[in-house]
């Protein structure tokens, strides 16, 4: 290994009684990047940028994430298909062997943080095995108000070649992420997805947050040249970065954020772009922030060269590039805004049944808030390969420790508290279903973002879908008005609300599980049976 030259001393981590063979403090992008050369890690690609393979994992594994229960987390959190509980016992256990796995390792360590607002920062210290992970917990989190500090507030500690023993270890499989809330310890093993990191503290985030009076959100934000914020929410695949990266506008952030009572506020340091498909003339924000220090992960390569092809699918679906906010020309700084203005719902529907733009009212927010409906588009978790209807709670279902309700009142506290447009935008299908239907253009649900953003629709006349209850305008600027009803985009109506009236039927099946929550006014902005009796 060559050399690097350390000018600041590893902080002392007797709090975690690791040791190793060599450890590697607070290296610049462009050392943790020889590094990983040096280790066959990557290699540069033509944009600068260093390019690498995560190996088995290409895409979290959310069956594979456990929070340890114990006595504060037990009553807490809201314990089933999403956090599986781990225990204490089988915690330190692991933990042990964890340690012991590292002490012959060369190890890297990065002080950082997470929450632009300083009323809410949270120092975070990252240890990796494998410099392509430290660099990507420089471009993701934000720097730390102070270096060496004895006891970080949480601590992350990946180590991808460390594989747990199912049988022993109380893990489902050999990889695993683990939240221990009591000790603020995240281990995450047997995988090489960067993911992983930055979505274990979205977590963490999720949990203590809420009890400030602050809404975690898995959203983008920016504002426009008037101070004017507005949020995008939508899982991964529904344009969350992409839309929200638009060069009239500072970007606040792609992905995770907070709104307190005066803010908007980034949680992180960078962006995690999807670059499937990527171009220049698509997404110049992004392809720009390709660069020196920025991450590709399991992108393929034009044939006998380092120039990215992100056509080439062929590793996965889910390819990604990582840089820091300051990549990006424009972006706010700091990563902060004032509240919304308007608040934005992706969906991806791969029903091709729900309307490109719409409007919301407060009750129909909640119902959408708390549904959670979008396609999964293959790539983004093991095993997803083709589109798949989901119900995700808040929109981000899987990163949530507490019930989907705790955070579904903080929004309804803050829509009372605040005048706000609300808009369903649908980056889906249209004229039919996935595999008969079209992708909605990228250039016309731009300009549907930007007619909301611009107030242009404020005056619009609107009617309902008859289905779903959601407000179509008549028309909006630099999108064919045919394109605006679903209805009038397939073929044959019939066959519409048919597929309409399925998806309906999931919406009414899903939400269920919130009807001793949720006020009779919520309930009732859903489909009924009602409107589908009148729509067949």
């Amino acid at each position: 290994m060559r050399r690097i030259t350390i000018n600041s001393e590893v902080p002392d981590l007797g709090y975690l009684e690791l040791h190793a063979q060599e450890f590697f403090y607070q290296l610049s992008p462009g050392e943790l990047t020889t590094i990983a050369l040096d280790n066959n890690e990557g290699v540069i690609s033509s944009l600068g940028a260093l390019a690498v393979n995560t190996g088995k994992f290409t895409g979290r594994s959310p069956k594979d994430r456990f929070i340890v229960k114990d006595q504060l987390t037990s009553e807490r959190v809201w314990w089933g298909d999403v956090n599986f509980p781990f225990s204490e016992q089988d915690f330190n256990k692991l933990y042990n062997k964890f340690i012991t796995y590292l002490k012959d390792k060369t190890l890297f360590v990065r002080d950082g943080s997470v929450c632009s607002d300083e009323n809410y920062r949270l120092g975070v210290r990252t240890i990796t095995e494998t410099a392509y992970q430290n660099l990507f917990a420089h471009n993701l989190f934000l720097d730390a108000d102070s270096l060496g500090s004895e006891n970080p507030e949480w601590t992350i500690i990946a180590a991808p070649g460390f594989m747990a023993n199912p049988l022993y270890d109380g893990t489902r499989q050999e990889n695993f992420s683990i939240l221990n809330f009591t000790r603020r310890i995240v281990l995450i093993g047997g995988t090489g997805y960067t993911g992983e990191i930055k979505k274990a503290m979205f977590s963490v985030l999720n949990f203590l947050l809420p009890s400030q009076g602050v809404l975690p959100m898995h959203c983008a934000a920016n504002k426009g040249q008037s101070g004017d914020t507005a949020i995008f929410f939508g899982l991964s695949g529904t344009g969350k970065t992409t839309l929200s990266a638009d060069p009239h506008r500072e970007l606040i952030g792609d992905d995770e954020h907070g709104w307190s009572d005066h803010s908007i506020f980034n949680f992180e340091g960078g962006c995690y772009a999807k670059t499937a498909g990527l171009t220049m003339e698509k997404e110049p924000q992004i392809y720009e922030a390709i660069k020196a220090g920025a991450l590709l992960e399991n992108i393929g390569f034009q044939q006998g060269s380092n120039v990215p092809d992100f056509n080439d699918l062929s590793i996965t679906e889910n390819t990604r590039v990582s840089y820091p906010m300051y990549h990006i020309q424009g972006a706010a700084v700091p990563s902060i805004g004032s509240v919304p203005e308007n608040i934005i719902f992706l969906t991806a529907d791969a029903f091709g049944v729900l309307p490109p733009v719409s409007k919301l009212s407060v009750s129909q927010a909640m119902y959408h808030f708390l549904s959670g409906y979008t396609s999964k588009i293959a790539g983004t978790e093991e095993g997803i390969n083709d589109p798949q209807s989901t119900f995700s709670a808040c929109f981000g279902k899987a990163f949530l420790p507490l019930h989907p309700v705790k955070y579904a009142e903080l929004l309804g506290e803050k829509l009372r508290e605040n005048t706000v447009g609300i808009w369903l935008i649908n980056t889906g299908w249209t004229g039919g279903p996935y595999g008969i239907g079209e992708r909605i253009k990228l250039l016309y649900t731009r300009n549907m973002i930007k007619a909301v953003l611009e107030g242009k629709l404020t005056y619009t006349s609107f009617q309902p879908d008859g289905v779903f209850g959601l407000m179509i305008p008549d028309n909006c600027p630099g999108v064919p008005s045919e394109l605006l009803n679903p209805v009038n985009t397939w073929a044959d109506p019939a066959e519409y609300f048919k597929k309409a009236s399925t998806l309906a039927g999931l919406f009414s099946e899903n939400f269920k599980q919130y009807e001793d929550f949720a006020d009779d006014e919520t309930k009732m902005s859903g489909p009924t049976k009602r409107t589908l009796k009148v729509s067949a």
